[in-house]
């Protein structure tokens, strides 16, 4: 019988280990049985000729294979886009200022609440591909543009849906505490115990809901509010993460920690303090640097912070219609790199195991062990770093999930 499904020979694997642990293993050789990896050696070392030992055989020729990418935080199901809004902010008008006079996400709201549901899914599914293409395998995908329970209910059915035909896994986020709807403009208590008492107990009870997300900002929710959405969360069993700390120093990285949050999410203003209370808690520091060049921000995260006090960082695209429409996790290795000072190894670290920590997946992917989901890209490239430099381009040949190729 023969040992393995696949073998991929002739390898630069870079395995994405713990720092300090050798990270690129050359002239090596990579197998995968029932969709899990069997094997991880040199040539040198493999006791037969690899024909003899598995089904098929791929010759990398030299080329860079590294984890599948993770992508931990994306907004990909929505009506419309706001490229009206862009050329406003390149007109001098600022993100908040623009939400603040009817636009940013109360747009896309209005557009995907008059949006049928396989418009959504037939435009989030392209949206979906070009990740797919890029190298992501894994993708957390969130509500938060309905904003009633049958909106709500409407975006999470297609992320279930876009996970059960497309070939990589979906994660489902509930972002109910997203925006104020303007028909809670004057009763805002009355809206978060909606999304408390209604919508969250309902959509968790129909099986959507893998987590819950908020946005802690002056523009959306207090942490007073956002601590009764993750109350109820946490009675429901269910994950937190936020939305924190992007315009402003809320408190909200503090208010995460103290409910183990998986992640804390964009951090432009996060002081020590925050940064101290995600180590205690494991909390991942998700930086989203495609927010961060879109806004024109100045502000960045607290990179040296973060590594002193050995916080996770991930990096993920936010793809969304108004601040971040990004579809490339790639991109964001390199935005994080000359952005926010981050190594081209703390950046594949971002798409790769971090961002499965964040998503509390890291037990199962984000790196080449034995053992782990057989989630991998062989990429036109030789060193790792190359994933870091390029700008642009389709560096990914060949994607596969679960030992299975789908690019």
């Amino acid at each position: 019988m023969l040992q393995h499904d696949c073998l991929w020979v002739n390898a630069n694997l870079t395995v994405v280990s713990e720092p300090g642990l050798p990270e690129t293993l050359k002239n090596a050789v990579i197998g995968c049985k029932d969709g899990r990896i069997s094997l991880i050696s040199t040539m040198g070392e493999l006791t037969d000729v690899p024909e003899k030992l598995a089904h098929q055989v791929q010759n990398a020729e030299g080329r860079c294979i590294t984890p599948g990418l993770i992508d931990c935080h994306t907004h990909l199901v929505f009506g419309g886009n706001r490229s009206g809004e862009y050329e406003m902010r390149l007109q001098g008008r600022s993100y908040e200022e623009i939400a603040r006079s009817g636009g940013g996400i109360m747009s896309t709201v209005q557009q995907t609440r008059e949006s049928m549901e396989e418009q959504l899914f037939e435009a989030a599914e392209q949206r979906l591909w070009h990740l797919i293409k890029d190298g992501v395998t894994t993708a957390e995908i969130k509500s938060g543009y309905g904003l009633t329970l049958e909106d709500e209910a409407k975006m999470l059915r297609v992320i279930r849906r876009l996970g059960e035909v497309s070939p990589v896994e979906t994660l489902a986020t509930f972002l109910g505490a997203h925006a104020l709807p303007r028909e809670f403009v004057d009763n805002r208590s009355a809206y978060i115990d909606r999304v408390c008492h209604d919508m969250l107990p309902n959509l968790h009870e129909q099986g959507l809901v893998d987590a819950v997300d908020a946005f802690c900002e002056d523009i959306a929710f207090s942490t007073a509010e956002v601590e009764k959405v993750f109350a109820t969360a946490a009675k429901l069993n269910l994950p937190v993460k936020l939305h924190a700390e992007q315009l402003s120093n809320s408190g909200g990285a503090q208010l995460a920690a103290a409910y183990n949050a998986m992640s804390a999410d964009h951090l432009e203003y996060l002081d020590e303090d925050g940064v101290a209370a995600m180590a205690a808690s494991g909390t991942v520091a998700v930086l989203l640097p495609g927010a961060f060049y879109m806004l024109a921000e100045t502000q960045k995260p607290p990179v040296k912070l973060l590594r002193q006090y050995g916080v996770p960082m991930a990096l993920a695209t936010d793809a969304n219609p108004g601040s971040s429409p990004v579809l490339s996790a790639r991109l964001m290795m390199v935005m994080g790199c000359q952005a926010f000072g981050l190594t081209p190894e703390e950046a594949l670290h971002g798409v790769t195991i971090n961002a499965a920590k964040a998503l509390r997946l890291h037990h199962s992917h984000g790196s080449l062990q034995l053992g782990k989901v057989a989630d991998l890209v062989v990429w036109d490239a030789q060193q790792p770093a190359e994933l870091a430099y390029w700008l642009g381009g389709n560096l990914a040949t060949s994607v596969f999930k679960a030992g299975g190729q789908i690019v």
